[in-house]
């Protein structure tokens, strides 16, 4: 596919997320691949380099970066002409929706929760997926994400549950993957700040006070002790010892 000149540390990322892409048969030969792109730092990167790696790989597969846009216009909404701007300089196939959360002003007034914000952008996310033909959609979620979620679902919900790296849905017609498995998310702001991307293009402000915060807190200072944390956190998931369970 000829030779595409990258970062060493772009290579280290595409090693990374090549492990986790082979490891669970997640990208194959004729994929039609949505990326889900809220505008951060996560999504950003993993379509840079779903893009860039096109070039070496065995295999062809199209991308299509999808952003939704709300009605809930908050602190932390994306610019939809910056994102456009960055999708087109790269010559990224994009689409942009435009939903709503509100039936009504009292609707408004009331806000919106975390997860009622999450679930309409999902349903978004399938209802393109089957528009374009998009048999996978490929989500940000990198390590910390996933060692977040399995301490949260165990602290909270009581359950040991948490993103998995590849899900069929609807029969087996639409796959969930996260390539970003084995990625951290400091390697992630690095390597955002190395390709420039803008700023702050997405950050909801609930994050600042939710649990996952918390969550996110603990582990980091847990990491100050033992920087394996979150390995080990996501090793943990394979090493079930059912004998020693309730």
């Amino acid at each position: 596919m000829g030779r595409h000149k990258i970062s060493k540390f772009e290579y280290f990322l595409v090693k990374e997320i090549g492990r986790a892409i082979a490891e669970y048969n997640m990208i194959e030969d004729g994929d039609n691949v949505l990326v889900a792109v809220s505008g951060g730092k996560d999504s950003l990167s993993l379509l840079k380099i779903l893009h860039d790696r096109r070039r070496w790989v065995p295999i062809n597969y199209d991308l299509l970066a999808v952003h939704i846009q709300t009605d809930h216009r908050c602190a932390g909404c994306v610019h939809t002409d910056v994102l456009s701007k960055l999708f087109s300089e790269n010559n990224y196939k994009y689409h942009i929706e435009k939903i709503s959360l509100f039936e009504n002003n009292k609707d408004k007034e009331k806000g919106v929760s975390c997860f009622w914000c999450s679930w309409n952008r999902r349903k978004a996310l399938f209802r393109i997926a089957d528009k374009f033909g998009c048999n996978k959609i490929a989500f940000g979620h990198h390590m910390d994400d996933i060692a977040e979620t399995l301490l949260l679902n165990i602290f909270y919900n009581g359950e040991v549950s948490t993103m998995p790296p590849y899900l069929e849905i609807f029969g087996g017609t639409l796959k969930i993957i996260r390539p970003l498995l084995y990625v951290d998310e400091s390697k992630l702001a690095r390597f955002a700040r190395e390709c420039g991307f803008p700023e702050n293009l997405c950050k909801c402000p609930n994050g600042l006070i939710s649990r996952r915060k918390r969550i996110k807190n603990l582990i980091q200072d847990l990491s100050k002790e033992n920087p394996q944390i979150k390995i080990n956190i996501l090793n943990s998931l394979r090493r079930v010892k059912e004998g020693y369970l309730v």
